[in-house]
Formats: structure tokens, C-alpha cells, sequence
């Protein structure tokens, strides 16, 4: 009988509260950042704190994984060590690199898994990763279910990481530059300006406007929910929510949503089974559309399909409402079928495609009554709230409890009685408590079971009690109640010694290298990363673009077709659109980008004007 593949959901954590929180709505992992060296500069953590994460997330035989993926100057080498020595020791399950020269340092034996900043888009490069000694290689956004299988059926035993929510990169990650050659800030390097966040003018060759003032490489934010089953299938291991900079609220609302959602498929598909312990209730219902997003899509999931963009702005929609009705200066009335509560946030878009929206002061027998003057709002504007004042009051408060299920064997012995405690997982601890025999007079078992059922604030929730006795025994509440909280001490202490992390110790290969070349692309910074290449038979290693600008480089490359959105892609369109090429970006400050299009391979690319 083939055996069941464990299936992680994976959620981020920007900090500890996020992090225990994630846990608690049932993440089987989370990553975090480190210190230093993360590809979030913005999400860096303490080791303390990562320390207290762990202890957390162990409890529930949860990992957790911290990144440490930037790519690092020879002089940070040395600390980037000391760290994941320092995390190794913490208890931390794995590490999410980028940077190839860490494999050459004195590492922990802690496994390595390889970040989507790799760039892991083939069967090639995926199968060299795996063959180098990563444990988990993170796919690229872009993949379809065509290609996740293709990789899974010839690399089976590599564990696959793929997005599932989120925000998406408009370039293929560990491939943007356009921040660094625009703004010194390198996403390389943990300090993304957002680029592709900026709002563009679309100009041909001879300077015709083709779109103007539009956020022309911003994309909706993804959304798998209704295509887990599709993705386990195709073999994805780990089910990765994006948001290292997100709030406790969106990691609360959506790792519930995933959790519930991917809990109903293994209930149904032995094959597949839960990556940790214990089983969630929450004291609200799990809605995407609640938190931040853009607008949802299946990104490439299906190939290349038409809506990923969200041109008209790069903040958060939000959940439709419905269409305005009537306006009557601030008192609005809208169509729809929703409640609006006070305190909600509300926008639209202008006739100008620009996003406004104002706070609801009060809701007044069906209409809103805005806080402050309000524009006119044309009739039958969509309307969107993206602030949920009372759903984020629900989150605001503890919103989950997380429970192993506990059984408990209550006997007699020679000597007095014994407890035993065993969880879901089989982790047991029995204690024997010296104790006369003192004869009942009526019926203890009701009691017992109440008194052992009160598990309060500990991570247990009682499934079954047994008694075992060869007489009708009296024991006072208050010493089973403390044999009860010492039984449940000793299976903690339990627990945590039982909890294995897994080994991996990093051994030199001559695996060779898919390609013989690496230019800028290949994000080489340091000596040890060229070492590695050539270790591995790359006859040319150029410096990474941060070390070496290129003059004319192409800085941006990206699935995300704007010939195509325009209706006008020869393969997919059968014609061209009705300008002269090449086409360029035009930023607010002036500054030009040419595009050109790969149809071969079927990507765009944003170059720099030489």
C-alpha cells in the first residue's frame, strides 16, 4: 500500500504574534524572517522571538522555517554563518536560501530549502537542487498544473512548495532588477521598492499614448482555494500563503480559510494526510474577500488566461457590496444585499479609474452616512467595502483555540493509583500516586471524568476517559486535580523530547549545473556562490547586477503580457496591435523602459534605456 503523503499548509509570519497566530488557526508550518539576510528587510525578528515560535509551533509538531534569502557580499558571509548556527540552535526546522555560497560555509546539520528566488521554473533545475542536497524546493509562481506535474513526475521525491495566496511578483522572482537600477534598492537584497506597483504611461515608437496614468504591471493577488485538490494531485507538498508583511488579522482570516478548505479534502483522500497535530475552532467564519487584495485570480494555474492585471490601482479592493443607488450629498444609498456596519471603510473607482472611498460615520435605516464632505458618485458605481469594522473586531480578539485531543486511563494499584495521559499522536505519560484505598460510597466514575476533563488553558481537549478499578474507589477533587495537572506537565515534558527535527548534514556534490554560463542572472555576489557554480561546471560566472550594473540590462522579466492584455499577441491573438514597436513604459518621472516580447518563450521583458 502506497503510502500517505503529508500535506503542509504554510503560512507567514511578519513577527511572534503572527507567527503563534498562524499556528493557532491551523498552519501545520511558518516561515519567518531572520535577523538579517531576509528577503523582507522590513520583516526581520530577534532569535528570542523565533525561539518562543518554535516552542509554540512544536507543541503541535508544527515547524518552523526562517528565511534567510538574500544574497549576501563576502564580508557577510562570516555573520550569515554565526546565524544559522545561532537559529540551528533554537530549534528552527529548516532555513529558505537563495544564495548558493551558504552551501559552502560550516552549516548546522538543519535542512536547506531552496527559495523561489532560485528561480525553480524547470525539471533541470529543480532536479540539481534536490541532487545538492535541498530538501524543499519553493516552485515559481508562474507554473501551471502542466508543468507542477511534469516536475513532480520526474523529481518524485522532492518535496514542492507552491503559492497558493497571496501577492504576486510581476517578474519571475530572483529575476527583477528594476528596483535596484531604479531606486538603489535591490529585491535581492530584502529592499523592494515595489516597481511594479508605480502607475505607467504605454507609449509606441512614435510616441502615441496607448494607456495612460495606469498601474500597467500590477497584478490581482492569488487565489487557489478552490484548486488545492488539483495542486495535491499534481504533487505540491506544501501550500504556501504569501504575506511576511501582512497583519495578524489577514494571517488569522486566511490560514482558517485554507485550513477549513484543505481539511475537507483529506477527510475524503487518505492518500493525502495533515503535516501536524490538533484541530482548530474558530469564533468567526473565514473569509478571503475580508482581508487585503487586489482582486483575486488563478494566475498561469490554467496557462495564460486574460484578467490577472489590476491596472486601476494597486491597494486593496476589498469585498463587493454592491452599486450605488442614490447619493444625497453624504448620505448614500446603496443596491445590494450586505449590511454595512459603522466604522467601515468604503471605495470606488472615479470615472477617472482612480480609487477613492471614504469611512462610514454611521448607518442610518439601510444608508450610509459618510464621515466628512463626499464627491458626487456617478449611479451604479460598484461599491466595495475594504475595512470590515466588525469582522476585524472579531479577529481583534482571541478567534481560535488549537487542541490535541487527549484520552485518559485512570487505575488502581497495590500502592494507591495511576494516571496515564496519551494524545492523538500516542505520546503517553503515566504517573503512580501513592494512596489509601479509602472505599466509596457512591459512584466516583461521573466525577472523575469531570475533574479530568478540565483542561483550561493547556493545548489538550479531552476525547475519552477510562477507569480501571477493582474497587469503588474515593479520591478528593482536589488531588486528582493536581495529579491531573501533573500528568499533564510530564506529557508536555514528553512532547518536546519526542519532537525530531530533521538532520541534514550538507554534502559536497559534482552534480553539474544545467546551464555552462551564468550572467548577471545568476545572482553571484560573493567568491563561495562562484566557487559553487564552478564547482558544479559553470565555465562563466559574471557578478551579480548589484555588484555590476549592465548597461541596457533587462530587469524585468515577466509572464505578464501587456501586448497580450491589449488584445494584440500574434500567437495568442492571431494579429498585432496598431502601433508602431518597440513599445515603453513611461514612468511619472519621465524615465523610459522598452519592452520587448519573447514569443518563443512566451515572456515579456522591461529593459533599461541605454
Amino acid at each position: 500500500m502506497k503510502e500517505a503523503r503529508p500535506i503542509e499548509l504554510l503560512a507567514p509570519a511578519k513577527d511572534l504574534e503572527c507567527g503563534i497566530e498562524a499556528i493557532r488557526h491551523g498552519a501545520d508550518a511558518v516561515y519567518i524572517g531572520a535577523p538579517k539576510f531576509s528577503a523582507r528587510a522590513a520583516a526581520g525578528n530577534t532569535t528570542a522571538d523565533i525561539a518562543r515560535l518554535v516552542e509554540f509551533a512544536h507543541l503541535f509538531s508544527a515547524r518552523v522555517y526562517v528565511a534567510l534569502n538574500t544574497i549576501l557580499r563576502d564580508d557577510e558571509l562570516p555573520q550569515a554563518e554565526a546565524l544559522a548556527w545561532e537559529l540551528y540552535r533554537v530549534g528552527v526546522d529548516a532555513l529558505i536560501v537563495q544564495d548558493m555560497g551558504l552551501t559552502r560555509l560550516h552549516l548546522p546539520p538543519i535542512p536547506l530549502h531552496a527559495s523561489t528566488q532560485t528561480d525553480n521554473r524547470t525539471v533541470e533545475k529543480v532536479a540539481f537542487l534536490a541532487q545538492s542536497g535541498f530538501r524543499q524546493v519553493v516552485l515559481a509562481r508562474e507554473l501551471s498544473l502542466t508543468e507542477i506535474a511534469h516536475i513532480h513526475r520526474a523529481c518524485p521525491k522532492v518535496p514542492l512548495e507552491v503559492f497558493v495566496h497571496g501577492a504576486l511578483c510581476v517578474s519571475l522572482s530572483g529575476q527583477c532588477y528594476a528596483s535596484q537600477a531604479c531606486m538603489g534598492r535591490s529585491a535581492n537584497r530584502g529592499e523592494c521598492a515595489q516597481f511594479c506597483r508605480l502607475p505607467f504611461q504605454l507609449v509606441d515608437a512614435d510616441g502615441q499614448v496607448m494607456a495612460s496614468r495606469k498601474h500597467l504591471l500590477s497584478l490581482k493577488d492569488l487565489n487557489q482555494s478552490d484548486r488545492l485538490e488539483e495542486l495535491l494531485d499534481a504533487g505540491a507538498s506544501s501550500l504556501k500563503i504569501e504575506g511576511r508583511l501582512k497583519e495578524v488579522s489577514y494571517v488569522k482570516n486566511v490560514t482558517a480559510y485554507y485550513r477549513q478548505r484543505l481539511d475537507a479534502i483529506l477527510k475524503r483522500r487518505p492518500e493525502y494526510v495533515r503535516a501536524s497535530a490538533g484541530s482548530c475552532q474558530y469564533t468567526f467564519t473565514p473569509q478571503l474577500d475580508k482581508s487585503f487584495s487586489r482582486g483575486f485570480t488563478h494566475y498561469f494555474l490554467d496557462g495564460r488566461q486574460e484578467g490577472i492585471a489590476s491596472p486601476d490601482t494597486p491597494k486593496s479592493l476589498g469585498e463587493r457590496m454592491g452599486t450605488l443607488k442614490s447619493q444625497q450629498g453624504g448620505r448614500i444609498a446603496v443596491a445590494g444585499i450586505k449590511p454595512f456596519h459603522n466604522g467601515d471603510g468604503v471605495c470606488y473607482l472615479d470615472a477617472q479609474g482612480r480609487l477613492q472611498g471614504f469611512r462610514v460615520n454611521k448607518v442610518d435605516n439601510g444608508r450610509l452616512i459618510a464621515a466628512g464632505p463626499m464627491a458626487p458618485i456617478p449611479p451604479r458605481t460598484p461599491l466595495y467595502r475594504n475595512y470590515d469594522q466588525e469582522f476585524e473586531r472579531l479577529l481583534a480578539a482571541p478567534s481560535a483555540q488549537r487542541r490535541l485531543s487527549l484520552d485518559w486511563l485512570l487505575s488502581d494499584t497495590p500502592w494507591g493509583f495511576a494516571l496515564r495521559a496519551t494524545d492523538e499522536e500516542g505520546h503517553s505519560a503515566t504517573l503512580s500516586f501513592a494512596a489509601e484505598h479509602q472505599t466509596a460510597r457512591t459512584s466516583q466514575a461521573s466525577q472523575w471524568k469531570t475533574q479530568l476533563g478540565k483542561l483550561g488553558d493547556t493545548p489538550f481537549a479531552l476525547r475519552e476517559v477510562k477507569v480501571e478499578m477493582q474497587g469503588e474507589w474515593f479520591i478528593p477533587a482536589s488531588q486528582l486535580a493536581d495529579w491531573r495537572r501533573r500528568t499533564i506537565e510530564r506529557l508536555l515534558a514528553v512532547r518536546r523530547i519526542c519532537y525530531r527535527r530533521e538532520v541534514a548534514v550538507w554534502h559536497p556534490t559534482d552534480t553539474p549545473y544545467p546551464v555552462q554560463q551564468l550572467t548577471y542572472l545568476g545572482n553571484v555576489m560573493n567568491r563561495e556562490a562562484e566557487t559553487f557554480y564552478r564547482t558544479h561546471g559553470v565555465q562563466q560566472v559574471a557578478p551579480a547586477y548589484e555588484a555590476s550594473p549592465v548597461e541596457g540590462a533587462i530587469v524585468m522579466f515577466c509572464r505578464h503580457c501587456l501586448r497580450y492584455e491589449l488584445g494584440g499577441c500574434p500567437t495568442h491573438h492571431g494579429k498585432r496591435l496598431p502601433y508602431r514597436e518597440p513599445f515603453y513604459l513611461v514612468s511619472n518621472d519621465g524615465r523610459r523602459f522598452p519592452l520587448e516580447f519573447d514569443c518563443r518563450q512566451c515572456i515579456m521583458k522591461v529593459k533599461m534605456e541605454e
